[in-house]
C-alpha cells in the first residue's frame, strides 16, 4: 500500500497526517504516475488551513514530478516509463497519483524530477505575470516583493530578459544577496526601510511600472504608493493574509492605478497554453538560462515541518517534499 499525507479535518500544518492511500488504477483519460518529488507551495496552505474550501479528506498537493506507471483508455500522447510533471493536479503529496493525463507535461532528458517539481507551478507563474498579463517593455520598472522566495527568484530571472530593470524586497542581507544574484539592481530592506519611499528615490520620484505583490495584506499599501500613475499591481498571493476592502478611490487619487488579482490556473485554461508556458519554462532550465533553487528538501512524512518553515516566511527558493 502506497502512502500519502492525507487532511481529514483542516487546521494547522498537524492536520498533514501520513496515511496509508492508494488512489486505484487510472480511468479513461487518467494516469498513474510514482511520484518522485512534489512541490510545497502557498496554495497547499490555504486548502489545508480551509481559506480554500475543499471537500474533506483530501490528499494534499497539487505540484509534482514523477514516472508514468500506466495509463487509462483514450491516452496516447503518454505511455509507461515517461517522465512527466505537473502545477495542477490534486493529490500530489503521494507516492502515487492518478490524475487526468492532460495536466502532465513531458520533461526534458536535462531536467531532474526534483527540479521540475519546484518549477512547474511558479515558474509558470512567473511566466504569466510576466509575458501575459502585461505586455513587458525594455527599460521599464518592476517592483517584486519577496524576491528571494521561489516565485520571486523566478520573476527577477524572468524580468531581466525581457529587458526590465528589478526592485526587490527582502528581510535578510542572505536573501538580498540572492535576489542581486538573480538580476536585481536595488534591494529594499523591508525590515529596515519604507519601501515606497526608497522606491521614490531610486526611481527618482516617478515610481515603478508594475508590482508584483504576493504577500498580500502587509505589502499592498506600499505596492499601491511605489506605481508612477496608470501603473499595475498584481496581487498573486497572500502569504501575509487577504488584503482588506478599500476604497476605490484610491486607484483614482494615486493616478488612475490597476489592481488585478489573477490565478495561474486561468492562464493554463487550455492544453495549447499549458504547453507553452511549461514548454517555455522547462526549457529554460534545461538550458541553464533559469535558475531553479531548492531552498529546502523534506521527506513526505515531514510535510508539517514542510508547511512550518514556508509558513515562517525564513526559506528562500523552493521547498520540495521527497515521495520515492
Amino acid at each position: 500500500m502506497s502512502r500519502a499525507i492525507v487532511v481529514h479535518r483542516t487546521g494547522g500544518p498537524e492536520v498533514l497526517e501520513p496515511s496509508e492511500h492508494d488512489p486505484g488504477d487510472p480511468g479513461a483519460g487518467q494516469a498513474r504516475v510514482r511520484v518522485h518529488a512534489a512541490g510545497v507551495n502557498f496554495i497547499d496552505v490555504y486548502f489545508r488551513t480551509g481559506a480554500y474550501p475543499r471537500p474533506l479528506p483530501f490528499v494534499a498537493g497539487l505540484e509534482g514530478a514523477g514516472v508514468v506507471e500506466a495509463v487509462g483508455s483514450g491516452v496516447a500522447q503518454l505511455g509507461p516509463g515517461d517522465r512527466v510533471a505537473w502545477a495542477s493536479a490534486p493529490g500530489s503529496y503521494a507516492e502515487v497519483l492518478v490524475a487526468p493525463a492532460g495536466q502532465l507535461v513531458k520533461l526534458p532528458a536535462a531536467v531532474p524530477e526534483e527540479i521540475a517539481a519546484a518549477a512547474m507551478l511558479q515558474g509558470m507563474t512567473a511566466h504569466y505575470l510576466v509575458h501575459a498579463l502585461r505586455t513587458p517593455r525594455a527599460g521599464e520598472v518592476a517592483l517584486v516583493h519577496a524576491a528571494a522566495g521561489g516565485t520571486g527568484l523566478l520573476l527577477v530571472q524572468m524580468l531581466v530578459r525581457a529587458g526590465l530593470r528589478v526592485i526587490g524586497t527582502c528581510s535578510t542581507e542572505a536573501k538580498a544577496a540572492l535576489a542581486r544574484e538573480a538580476g536585481a539592481e536595488r534591494i529594499v530592506r523591508y525590515d529596515r526601510e519604507d519601501v515606497a519611499a526608497a522606491v521614490r528615490d531610486h526611481t527618482n520620484g516617478r515610481g515603478v511600472d508594475v508590482v508584483y505583490d504576493g504577500v498580500g495584506r502587509s505589502t499592498f499599501d506600499a505596492s499601491l504608493a511605489s506605481l508612477r500613475p496608470r501603473g499595475l499591481v498584481a496581487l498573486f498571493g497572500q502569504s501575509s493574509g487577504p488584503v482588506p476592502p478599500f476604497d476605490l478611490q484610491r486607484l483614482n487619487s494615486g493616478g488612475s492605478l490597476v489592481v488585478t488579482r489573477p490565478s495561474l490556473a486561468h492562464f493554463v485554461a487550455t492544453r495549447e497554453e499549458l504547453e507553452l508556458r511549461a514548454g517555455e519554462v522547462l526549457s529554460a532550465v534545461a538550458a541553464g538560462s533559469l535558475r531553479v533553487r531548492i531552498g529546502a528538501e523534506f521527506a513526505l512524512a515531514d510535510a508539517a515541518d514542510a508547511h512550518r518553515a514556508l509558513e515562517s516566511r525564513t526559506t528562500t527558493g523552493k521547498l520540495v517534499l521527497r515521495c520515492a
